[in-house]
């Protein structure tokens, strides 16, 4: 299945990049790295993530890499990365939409 990435998780991913380069340049493409090759597992396996308990529906599911959730769903043909959230932080009260 293919996967495509929403503009909200392309945004999310170049937030996370930059928070985390102001530390270390190494470590943020280290990190985005490991957050996109966990789509090869999305595209793979779209129902191997856990679904997501704030949204409680069977297409939206979740894959956690490091302390990030990342938020996608299936819809068949297409695998969309919805949202790339710190485990910390609160989601939205509904998903966002591709």
């Amino acid at each position: 299945m293919r996967v495509d990435w929403t503009r909200t998780a392309l945004s999310d991913l170049d937030a996370i990049h930059a928070f985390i380069a102001a530390g270390s340049p190494h470590y943020a493409t280290a990190v985005v790295d490991r957050v996109t090759a966990r789509c090869t597992q999305i595209s793979a396996f779209p129902y191997s993530g856990e679904m997501v308990p704030e949204y409680r529906r069977e297409d939206i599911r979740e894959v956690i890499e490091y302390s990030y959730r990342i938020i996608y769903l299936i819809h068949d043909p297409v695998t969309w990365v919805l949202t790339i959230v710190h485990g910390a932080k609160p989601l939205p009260d509904s998903p966002p939409t591709p």
